[in-house]
């Protein structure tokens, strides 16, 4: 089917669009819901082929845009959704400029006789922290898709490209964007009671199994939008009992970008690492810009939180105190950050030996089993999740501190939170590997078993949060 046909085709159909929407009503909420996780509301989005305008509006955006070929589709969305703005345009060459938050496809890919030439294409509407979202129908479901159209029981569609999720991969690499995540949705697209809700909340989600799934999708961003510039950094240091270590935090530390500001926040220690503090920060305050801080609650969130909100740089650091993860090393971490490699970045301390009484065997078997269940649960690699050492920048700490109440507030060391929301986010995650040190003072403030079990309660609820929705 030429150009032409294909238009006359969705044309022809668009009266009865809505019915067939109305018809699978169950898989459209589905998809729907899920695409409403991705993307935050009150966002700028645009949807490429948007039909009549269903999916746009069920995101809420704050300024919606929806384009497609078919008069007939617009002529209909632009009735039914008021708020929303629409436009008869070709996706590999509409004109207009405007910039947004998330750029969607859905089903739509295998209807573009150049793919390549649409991601091209879109990259003007983009900023660096655009996401692009495609969903695309699994091939393994196309005899039965075809034969639902025979029976009356799905609405009529013409032949598509035959796409992968390789060859988007490829298609996106080729005009420079990177992949965050990908996944699979809805394993059985009918409603029947409790069994529907059974198989495409949890079996959709396992190993082969999710295989087997109607739909997949792919999130990407936008790679090389900018040039290179350099930030300012805070470096958030909690310290509980730490007093012999302070001086050696800032001895040890490294310029970054093009203002460094170190903040040590003090925990209710039972040693002197407050009056150690100020002796430090007095000391050096000609050479750095050092602020102290006591924190007003308990545990290392609550002394981080206190950190960032007094923190006045672009790029937010946490370094603990206890300086297992060396100093030195930030400087690795803000590269990454600064030079696009990843806007999320965790420290790894499972990747080069660990130095003899750096790690407990039990807790080095613990980080290896969370290891494995965060990058299934989030669908990017994560190695070591409990690496206290993570930086982000503050516009997007700003955005996870909003969705504070979508995960809860029970996590005492702030690690997940800032993981969860981050992929929330769709924020790309990349590890760092650092050399873990053994510990030259004090005892760590962790307790395996009490402190573990909590974590392994984040991690059901985190299931339920992220991957059993």
């Amino acid at each position: 089917m030429d150009r032409r046909e294909l238009i006359n085709f969705f044309n022809q159909g668009a009266k009865s669009r809505d019915k067939w929407l109305k018809k699978n009503k169950y898989y459209n909420r589905l998809l729907n819901s899920y695409l409403s996780f991705l993307v935050q509301p009150d966002s700028a989005v645009l949807e490429i082929g948007c039909g009549t305008g269903q999916l746009l509006n069920s995101l809420k955006p704050k300024l919606g845009v929806g384009i497609d070929f078919s008069k007939g589709m617009i002529k209909i969305a632009s009735s039914k959704h008021k708020n929303l703005k629409f436009k008869v345009a070709d996706a590999n060459n509409f004109a207009f400029k405007d910039k947004f938050e998330y750029i969607i496809f859905s089903n739509v890919v295998g209807y573009f006789d150049d793919v390549q030439r649409v991601f091209r294409n879109i990259r003007k509407n983009c900023t660096k922290k655009t996401r692009i979202i495609v969903t695309y129908y699994n091939f393994l479901w196309e005899p039965i898709l075809k034969l639902s159209e025979k029976l009356g029981f799905k609405m009529k569609e013409p032949f598509t490209n035959w796409l992968s999720k390789r060859d988007l991969e490829n298609l996106f690499y080729l005009e420079g964007y990177d992949v965050i995540k990908s996944g699979e949705l809805i394993l059985f697209p009918k409603y029947f009671p409790i069994i529907s809700t059974f198989l495409n909340r949890y079996f959709a989600k396992f190993p082969l199994l999710r295989r087997l799934c109607v739909e997949n999708y792919l999130v990407a961003r936008p790679l090389n939008l900018d040039k290179r510039k350099e930030y300012s950094c805070a470096v958030i240091i909690p310290a509980r009992n730490e007093a012999g270590n302070i001086e050696n935090a800032i001895k040890r530390m490294l310029r970054l970008g093009k203002h460094t500001e170190i903040i040590f926040v003090e925990g209710h220690s039972i040693d002197n690492t407050l009056d150690e503090i100020k002796r430090v920060a007095k000391k050096y305050s000609k050479e750095w810009d050092i602020k102290y801080f006591v924190q007003p609650g308990k545990g290392k969130a609550d002394a981080v939180r206190k950190g960032f909100e007094k923190a006045k740089a672009e790029i937010l650091i946490i370094l603990d105190a206890d300086l297992t993860v060396p100093p030195e090393d930030l400087i690795k971490f803000y590269e990454a950050i600064a030079s696009d490699k990843g806007e999320f970045i965790n420290g790894s301390r499972l990747v080069y030996p660990l130095e003899k009484e750096s790690m407990r065997a039990l807790n080095l078997l613990g980080n290896k089993l969370f290891s494995l269940l965060f990058t299934w649960l989030l669908g990017q690699r994560f190695k070591d999740t409990l690496c206290g050492t993570k930086v982000l920048f503050r516009e997007d700490y700003e955005k996870i501190t909003k969705n504070r109440r979508y995960f809860g507030d029970f996590d005492p060391f702030g690690d997940f939170e800032l993981i969860f929301g981050a992929s929330k986010l769709n924020l790309k995650i990349v590890e760092v590997p650092i050399r873990y040190q053994e510990r030259k003072y004090g005892r760590t403030n962790i307790s395996r078993f009490k402190h573990g079990w909590l974590l392994i309660r984040m991690c059901f609820f985190a299931m339920r949060k992220i991957k059993f929705i």
